[in-house]
């Protein structure tokens, strides 16, 4: 942060710029430098380690994507784990499933938890009291590693791979949570803005395809991560569950009775139309 003005770090040779027009809080954790100050056009901001992880302005397209594409194509899925999502948008999305029983959530530092529900209380919407969350305050590598516990849907909201994130981009992750999923399950992850992180998509799909049955990505636009579409990884056993009829995820999402204002069932059969430059690496 230098002077008014916030210069994300996650790039060597180019940046992104906020305005900084008041800062709320800042705290060196055990695990990390967390900022929170207000802007303008995105009000709230929350940063870690000087990369823009959350707002309150634009929060909805990313949490919706990464928690209704999942749930909506299982579509049968009672028992959910999260890994990491701190600020508890996917926490509050994964809620908003009736049919959901049990939800699982382990996040690395309390200190996010704890500044997101006085920060970002929407974020949450009151989620931290659902009774049926188990929040976990562990790393969430561990946690897969050697819980006995099993999930219809695993939802991995990490950071990007520097850091405290870095273990749960591996090999060795996927392969746990794997074991964790039951029959018919599928694991989705935040995987990075493609054009930028170009090697994130190819080093992912490497690592995931000894493991799953079937793996794959789909795309969303969130406008705080900018250089193009986000990717969010995508693996399963069952690959049915991502060539589905629009007409039945549009049927499992009206059932739902569940609003949303970036998902809709063509966004969900759409997003798994990735940009060429995007297959071409994967490919390659």
């Amino acid at each position: 942060m230098t002077g008014r003005q916030f210069h994300e770090t996650l790039y060597d040779a180019w940046c992104q710029q906020f305005r900084v027009d008041e800062v709320l809080y800042e705290v060196k954790t055990g695990h990390q430098q967390l900022v929170i100050f207000r802007n303008g056009l995105f009000g709230r901001v929350m940063a870690l380690d000087g990369i823009i992880q959350t707002t309150e302005a634009d929060e909805f397209i990313y949490h919706e994507m990464l928690t209704h594409v999942p749930l909506l194509a299982h579509g049968a899925a009672r028992r959910v784990l999260i890994v990491g999502g701190g600020d508890g948008g996917i926490l509050r999305e994964v809620c908003r499933h009736p049919s959901v029983e049990h939800v699982t959530m382990v996040e690395i530092d309390r200190a996010v938890v704890d500044m997101a529900k006085e920060y970002f209380p929407n974020h949450s919407a009151g989620a931290f009291d659902d009774p049926r969350l188990d929040l976990v305050i562990d790393d969430g590598a561990a946690f897969v590693a050697t819980t006995e516990r099993k999930f219809d849907v695993i939802i991995s909201d990490s950071t990007d791979p520097i850091g405290p994130g870095e273990v749960l981009f591996t090999k060795d992750f996927y392969a746990a949570c794997h074991d964790c999923l039951n029959p018919g399950g599928v694991m989705v992850a935040q995987n990075g803005v493609a054009f930028m992180q170009p090697d994130e998509v190819s080093t992912t799909a490497r690592r995931m395809a000894p493991v799953f049955a079937d793996h794959h990505f789909y795309q969303v636009a969130v406008p705080t991560y900018v250089g193009g579409v986000m990717t969010l990884a995508w693996a399963s056993d069952n690959p049915a569950l991502r060539q589905q009829p629009v007409e039945l995820i549009a049927e499992r999402y009206a059932r739902s009775g569940i609003e949303t204002r970036y998902y809709n069932p063509g966004m969900h059969v759409g997003a798994f139309n990735l940009p060429q430059y995007i297959l071409d690496n994967l490919a390659a």
